[in-house]
């Protein structure tokens, strides 16, 4: 039998927002394996799936750059927050954004060596800004979109970014669409892109729910797939409700201003990046539980 830690127990909690003996009988059932785990709480309990960026993350800022139909956003992290608002790192950010726009590398490694605005390369640029501020940062990833359409972008703070492709021919609208993908945070544009992967374990987890129900087999079925429409209607741009009019679908309101979205990409700072926070007092309490 694998050795089920306090800490394991302790991040499928804080994952989930379960109770501390369900996530420690959930990983023994799993046999240590805490994304079966999660998988069993989620089975047994209905708890929606993990809670977004629930973990410490890393610091940094988001940065955009648009112009002549492209645009870029870039993601670029530090160690502290002090830092993230210095105006050196939001410049060094905003440099990045630029040469990604303008310079299309194939990859992060490929940005250090494209020229800036200034002269200087990406990666003299960082070299100057670690050296002012003490402090390690580097650009963790980014996007860039060469359209025929129009870009929209949108901050949320510096935490938050997203790019969207659209076509309209109103500007508001491709910014009012970027933000709400901010606050409602749809994985894709439409159910046909919902990762199949994805799609069948949501199936997997509503048919094992509804089955504990004790209905027919039939009255089953229907129940399952009426959970993976409204699944699909949350995760997906096109059948969540408009942010600003929840009345509306965003589908709906795309096609009475005739307009379509392409595609959009969302950043959050420090989203899978788990930042090392030992907490001993927390330890030993939660061993002490279980």
């Amino acid at each position: 039998m694998a050795e089920i830690t306090a800490k394991m127990v302790a991040d499928l909690r804080a994952a989930t927002g379960l109770g501390m003996m369900e996530c420690k009988k959930a990983l023994v059932e799993a046999e240590g394996d805490s994304a079966r785990a999660e998988e069993i709480l989620r089975i047994k309990s209905g708890a929606k799936a993990s809670k977004l960026a629930g973990r410490t993350a890393a610091e940094g800022v988001i940065a955009t750059f648009t112009a002549d139909g492209v645009g870029a956003m870039v993601e670029v992290n530090c160690e502290t927050d002090f830092v993230a608002k210095d105006e050196t790192f939001l410049a060094f950010a905003k440099a990045a954004a630029e040469a990604v726009a303008k310079s299309n590398p194939a990859d992060v490694e490929a940005l250090s060596a494209v020229a800036t605005a200034s002269g200087s390369t990406v990666e003299e640029v960082r070299k100057a800004a670690i050296a002012k501020l003490g402090e390690n940062m580097s650009v963790r990833r980014f996007v860039r979109i060469d359209t025929d359409g129009k870009i929209a972008t949108y901050l949320h703070g510096s935490k938050i970014g997203v790019i969207v492709d659209f076509k309209a021919a109103d500007e508001q609208l491709g910014r009012d669409i970027a933000m709400h993908v901010a606050a409602s945070k749809p994985i894709c544009v439409s159910k046909d892109e919902v990762p199949a992967a994805v799609l069948e374990t949501e199936r997997h987890i509503y048919t094992e729910q509804a089955a504990q129900s004790g209905k027919p087999a039939d009255i089953v079925a229907k129940m399952v797939e009426g959970r993976v429409a409204k699944y699909l209607a949350e995760v997906t741009l096109l059948g969540q409700p408009f942010v600003k009019n929840p009345d509306v679908t965003v589908e709906k309101l795309l096609k009475e201003k005739s307009a379509t979205v392409k595609a959009f990409t969302m950043f959050v700072v420090g989203e899978g990046i788990e930042k090392k926070v030992v907490d001993f007092a927390a330890e030993v309490a939660a061993a002490a539980k279980i």
